[in-house]
């Protein structure tokens, strides 16, 4: 009789340790699969909604800002007089720094053929200021607009421009949407 209680008691232990190993694999697996599935979520700013406030440049923990300019080519006119570049009482149409909009430089105007100008956002020197997108929307046609960059943003749990964003512009979206680019997609509804 004591033969039969040890052989039974060896078994419910061997059988309790292989499913508590089952278990704990099981688990394991588990939250790793969550992982590879689970997709990474971003913010991003709306450019349709974006009021050209700028905040972006003096609210990020990043110094500069991971808000940079982005510049829509394929709504650009190219145009001479360019809003989003030239200061609205600019004494010349030229590259000299008085007459630019950006207090940075950022933004490079070369010369293509009459009349037309190509505007190109050195990114090393933007700080997300906004005030070559809000000269763009106002006298232009839009082509400039911020958005987040994501390999410069710490993707905070708590994004500090979207808490103080006045037109609410900045959301959180999937990583595979990352980027909102006025000219690739048109306004929904």
């Amino acid at each position: 009789m004591e033969n039969s209680y040890k052989n039974s008691r060896r078994d419910f232990i061997k059988k309790g340790t292989r499913v508590s190993l089952l278990l704990t694999l099981g688990v394991v697996g588990g939250i790793g699969a969550r992982h590879l599935t689970t997709e990474k979520y971003v913010w991003q700013i709306d450019p349709f909604k974006c009021t050209q406030c700028g905040r972006c440049a003096t609210s990020c923990v990043m110094t500069p800002s991971a808000v940079k300019c982005i510049h829509s080519f394929d709504l650009c006119g190219y145009c001479d007089l360019c809003g989003g570049y030239l200061k609205p009482d600019a004494n010349q149409r030229s590259t000299a720094a008085e007459n630019q909009l950006c207090p940075t430089a950022a933004i490079q105007r070369k010369y293509i053929e009459e009349p037309y100008f190509e505007y190109v956002i050195d990114e090393k020197l933007c700080i997300g200021c906004a005030k070559c997108v809000k000269g763009c929307t106002s006298f232009g046609n839009g082509s400039l607009h911020l958005q987040i960059i994501q390999n410069r943003c710490l993707n905070c749990n708590q994004c500090s421009i979207a808490r103080l964003c006045p037109s609410e512009a900045i959301s959180r979206v999937k990583a595979s949407n990352a980027y909102k680019v006025k000219g690739s997609f048109t306004k929904e509804g």
